[in-house]
């Protein structure tokens, strides 16, 4: 009996030993562009530009066909009906810079009651959005061009995505 149990533990604890051994391929994790989606991609703006830019953050340029390591970077286009965005990839696809431009999207709320104080019974016609993110000062700048309308008096106004007229 004393011979079986002795058996037994020895079984436990070598069987371990003798499992099968599984390699896995190789993943590659690469992070998206969080910089830039921090600075730039806001809750309150029109959802077909928040998509693009998202989109823009995840793009992968070193996946593409056109890939070649021989040169320093790399300039995308990504469009939409509402507008476009250029972005700047270096050689190992980190964004370096963008520059956007939007049409007629929702405005942030901010932007909308600004408008709303200052010129009251003036409404908005057309808008234009424009977005510029550079990566080593890690900043952007945001401005709504907007076309207001009285009757058939019309006006022109610039402002920030908080309502601050420029």
């Amino acid at each position: 009996m004393k011979n079986l149990f002795l058996f037994l533990v020895v079984c436990a604890f070598t069987t371990p030993i003798f499992a099968q051994i599984v390699e896995l391929d190789t993943v590659v994790v690469r992070p998206i562009k969080y910089k830039y989606i921090y600075e730039v991609v806001d809750e309150d703006i029109d959802q077909s530009v928040k998509d693009l830019q998202i989109k823009l953050a995840k793009f992968d340029v070193t996946k593409e066909e056109y890939y070649s390591d021989e040169y320093d970077s790399y300039n995308v286009s990504f469009y939409i009906p509402k507008g476009y965005a250029v972005a700047t990839y270096d050689e190992d696809g980190q964004l370096l810079r963008t520059i956007e431009r939007y049409k007629n999207v929702k405005l942030p709320l901010a932007v909308i009651e600004a408008v709303a104080e200052r010129f009251p019974n003036w409404s908005i016609d057309k808008d234009i959005y424009k977005v510029s993110y550079s990566e080593p000062k890690w900043e952007s700048k945001k401005t709504y061009k907007l076309k207001l309308t009285n009757g058939e008096k019309t006006i022109r106004v610039k402002t920030d995505q908080d309502g601050n007229f420029l």
